[in-house]
């Protein structure tokens, strides 16, 4: 596609929605691309890997919980494991020596004893699952240190830090994801294949959520360590969607985001913050800690994604109120659309009479991680396990990840922009092309083929 096409492309979407004229969004989004530094990491493989050699960053409910699944898979030795607390640590180190593996060693000694276990030479892949402050200095020392990483949603909080990542990345030669378990899912994987064979036509709109009570948990004692996560209810430069990776992940690669087509822009509103408040006053002494807070993200933050052919995504996020758990996970073309929670799907020519169709008659295009590869230990039903499966095939084939740092950049964009959006009473916030032109490449995603 050429610039010209591309520009005038984008003026017409961005008149279509009144949002002012696409050509001039995509020229300000070019420039400001910091200088780039290094080689693009679009379609650069794994080194051959024997043995993965792993080390562990946070293992606590996310990380603790992750070690069966990577002990689970062919080829991994876990060799080193870092957290504050040595009590987790050592719960940790006992699961590996009790899968047969060497003890492996620990670090302990405070907040930055990762970077004494990152100089190790027997790490080729770190895996960060850490509160999300941590997320962006450890990821940057990791490749900064040689070693590839994969982070926990999200990648970053600030737009400068997505930008770090990618130089990171670049510079180092060194793959920064983000490991987005949802991506992995039965049904998301499905859908990705059926839109893939042109089942629903040409895409048109989709929409991905993170609508989850976690109420209980985020005032909970002993959930999160320190009620970290409880905090950025409380920041008053992020008031939007905290957590968009969940939901925009999957229909970002329905949409081939990255891969021939890029979101463009983004505008978002939020309800005020009242959920955690009212919680607050309902279960909590008055003596405690929480009282001190004062919570502003959004209690429902719902935003307006646009790509660059002028397709439209809706994503919400809800962690403060009552009600049942959704990533909404929505597709619609010409031929017809999918919604999850529960799964449905109505498709021309086989649907003609206005009722939903069960999704269970396409179980034909499940991904072959689903019917070839048994299934592992972990939670999520099944969709952590394969993720860790893929990445650990990526890396001891020499393949190319299925997810690389321009991904996890533009997933976690909302971050920043939902919210400066929100301040802007809605305006729309652009959103850089991470991939400086590659987006335009026909490549491979989480669609992947079966290795021989």
């Amino acid at each position: 596609m050429s610039d010209q096409v591309s520009r005038r492309s984008l003026l017409a979407a961005g008149a279509a929605l009144g949002l002012g004229s696409g050509a001039q969004a995509e020229a300000s989004q070019e420039q400001e691309a910091p200088p780039q530094r290094g080689r693009s990491m679009v379609g650069v493989p794994f080194e051959r890997h024997d043995t993965v050699r792993l080390a562990i960053i946070g293992l606590g409910n996310r990380g603790g919980g992750m070690i069966g699944s990577f002990l689970a898979v062919p080829g991994v030795k876990v060799t080193a494991l870092c957290d504050v607390n040595a009590t987790a640590a050592a719960r940790a180190a006992k699961a590996v020596t009790d899968a047969g593996q060497p003890a492996p060693a620990l670090y302990t000694k405070g907040d930055h004893d990762y970077e004494n276990m990152l100089r190790r030479d027997d790490i080729d892949l770190v895996y960060v699952a850490t509160p999300w402050e941590w997320h962006v200095p450890m990821a940057l020392a990791s490749v900064r240190e040689g070693k590839h990483v994969g982070v926990e949603t999200p990648f970053a909080t600030s737009m400068d830090e997505l930008w770090q990542l990618v130089d990171a990345s670049e510079r180092y030669q060194r793959h920064c994801m983000q490991l987005e378990n949802c991506c992995y899912g039965q049904n998301e994987m499905r859908i990705l294949r059926m839109v893939h064979a042109g089942l629903f036509g040409e895409l048109l709109h989709g929409a991905g959520a993170y609508n989850h009570d976690l109420r209980e948990l985020l005032f909970s004692d002993t959930y999160y360590a320190g009620e970290w996560r409880r905090a950025w209810h409380t920041k008053s430069r992020l008031k939007g969607d905290l957590y968009p990776t969940h939901g925009l992940g999957p229909v970002a690669g329905y949409m081939d985001i990255n891969r021939g087509d890029r979101i463009v822009r983004i505008s978002s509103m939020g309800t005020p913050a009242l959920g955690l408040a009212e919680y607050r006053k309902a279960h909590e002494e008055p003596g405690d800690s929480s009282w001190r807070e004062r919570y502003v993200e959004s209690d429902m933050t719902i935003s307006l994604l646009q790509t660059a052919k002028g397709r439209v995504i809706r994503l919400e996020h809800d962690v403060s109120t009552p009600h049942p758990y959704s990533r909404l996970n929505h597709i619609a073309g010409t031929k017809g659309v999918f919604e999850d929670y529960p799964p449905r799907i109505y498709l021309e020519p086989r649907n003609t009479n206005h009722q939903w169709a069960n999704f269970d008659e396409y179980k034909s295009y499940d991904h072959w991680l689903w019917t070839d590869v048994p299934p592992g230990p972990g939670g999520h039903g099944g969709m952590d396990y394969y993720m860790v499966y893929r990445t650990i095939q990526t890396m001891r084939l020499g393949l190319v990840p299925d997810m690389d740092v321009y991904d996890g950049a533009v997933w976690s964009a909302p971050v920043p922009l939902s919210s400066k959006s929100i301040d802007q009473g809605g305006a729309p916030q652009p959103i850089p092309d991470f991939t400086r032109g590659r987006w335009r490449e026909n490549r491979p995603g989480v669609d992947s083929v079966k290795p021989a």
